[in-house]
């Protein structure tokens, strides 16, 4: 994987020279965004914007939004352009609104009757709004659960995701990010004082997990020490505030790089629980039962404290269901529908691709399946009443119109027409 810039479109059809093409575009979103508060435009309004949508596809037809980045599916590289960012916000919020369109509907509504489903998603422009899920709060509140219920899904989730290995894993794996994109901006016009400096930080933090591992792990020599005796004067051990200020001078390092603001978001999450726990004290020489003493301490600290709106208590959540730490970003948030039968209800999400290729279909499907698949998580784990079926729905231009199963849930791929 390498950072890609501006010359990666520089063989690519444009809509426009220079200016023009900003103005343009930025003009055609402004309107696209006051207009998509109705449910349903004048025909000449879609007549207008469908060649921009198609010139837009052309453009952006090998680019894709993996885990709030851009990247150029034939290259996995990433995308760090704000001009193409822009291009896709506006490309994505005219889709959106084109969906409400009479043909775009009605196509959707022939294919649901095909498979029986008598529901009719998407026809609101509120349901075809994106959504970042980035809390339980924000999923409870999509899903109409009860304060008493969000109370119970707490207590049941705190205790299994704040595990010493949930709760390591997920900042190994949030630090393992930042280490890649560091090494890779290195070469790409970032400060190499602060590259250098980033890289020692990231390091020690990394060390420091690995170390906490070690000395709890049953499997390794440290489990058949001897605790040491009262006498024993070691070094003074380390605490869990110590990767806290790691934490803290990371950001502080890399808060204006906008190609790192991903990982810095994370940071920033994590520090609530890191903040919870910083008077915990980590020594790899202490015997085994004292290590699991500690591990003990870290999760009944972080399952008393991390609130249900919590984003880190989230964070840990995706990394125990997914093993990604990355909120999910969903293009189309849909809705729960009753379809028809009694106590059966269908959840509908939606993704907007620039290729019908296979490869990009395919990680689209997986993207609606994490985000599907961690709402009927909360739905189940609340206790909603009645059973929640999951469907996911691609739109891309110039598709053909299928049907894919995937972990035994429905997924749509329809084309867009005018």
């Amino acid at each position: 994987m390498a950072f890609r810039f501006r010359d990666i479109f520089c063989s690519r059809i444009h809509l426009r020279a220079g200016r023009s093409t900003a103005f343009y575009l930025n003009s055609m979103l402004y309107h696209c965004l006051e207009e998509s508060r109705q449910d349903v435009l004048p025909l000449k309004w879609y007549e207008n914007a469908f060649p921009r949508i198609l010139e837009l596809t052309q453009m952006l037809k090998s680019v894709d939004s993996i885990n709030g980045r851009l990247v150029d599916v034939t290259s996995n590289a990433t995308i760090t352009d704000n001009r193409i960012e822009n291009e896709m916000g506006t490309f994505k919020s005219l889709v959106r609104v084109f969906i409400g369109s009479p043909s775009v509907q009605r196509k959707l509504k022939h294919t649901q009757t095909a498979y029986q489903d008598s529901i009719s998603p998407f026809s609101k422009a509120s349901e075809r709004e994106p959504i970042l899920v980035d809390s339980l709060t924000k999923i409870s509140n999509y899903l109409n659960v009860s304060a008493q219920q969000r109370k119970f899904i707490r207590l049941t989730v705190c205790p299994q995701v704040t595990q010493h290995r949930i709760w390591t894993g997920a900042l190994e794996e949030i630090l393992n990010g930042l280490k890649l994109d560091l090494d890779l901006l290195a070469t790409h016009g970032l400060s190499k004082s602060n590259t250098v400096l980033g890289q020692q930080i990231v390091h020690s933090c990394l060390k420091f997990l690995i170390e906490t591992a070690v000395s709890s792990d049953p499997d390794s020599t440290s489990w058949m020490k001897l605790s040491p005796s009262k006498t024993f004067n070691p070094s003074d051990p380390q605490k869990w505030e110590d990767v806290l200020e790691m934490f803290n001078d990371l950001i502080e390092c890399f808060r204006s790089e906008t190609r790192l603001k991903l990982h810095v978001s994370k940071l920033e999450v994590m520090k609530e629980g890191l903040s919870q726990i910083k008077d915990v004290i980590v020594d790899s020489n202490i015997g085994y039962k004292e290590a699991r003493h500690q591990e003990s301490l870290v999760q009944k600290k972080l399952t008393k404290t991390l609130g249900h709106p919590s984003r880190c208590l989230f964070t840990l959540l995706l990394y125990y269901l997914y093993r990604r730490v990355l909120d999910i970003e969903v293009d189309i948030r849909g809705g729960v529908y009753d379809n028809g039968s009694e106590n059966r209800f269908c959840l509908n999400m939606g993704r907007i691709l620039t290729s019908d290729d296979e490869k990009m279909v395919g990680r689209g499907v997986k993207q609606l399946d994490q985000a599907l698949g961690i709402f009927k998580f909360v739905w189940e784990t609340a206790g909603m009443k009645g059973n929640l079926d999951l469907q996911g729905h691609i739109w891309c231009v110039g598709a053909k119109d299928r049907m894919l199963r995937y972990r035994g849930n429905r997924y749509f791929v329809h084309g867009i027409i005018l």
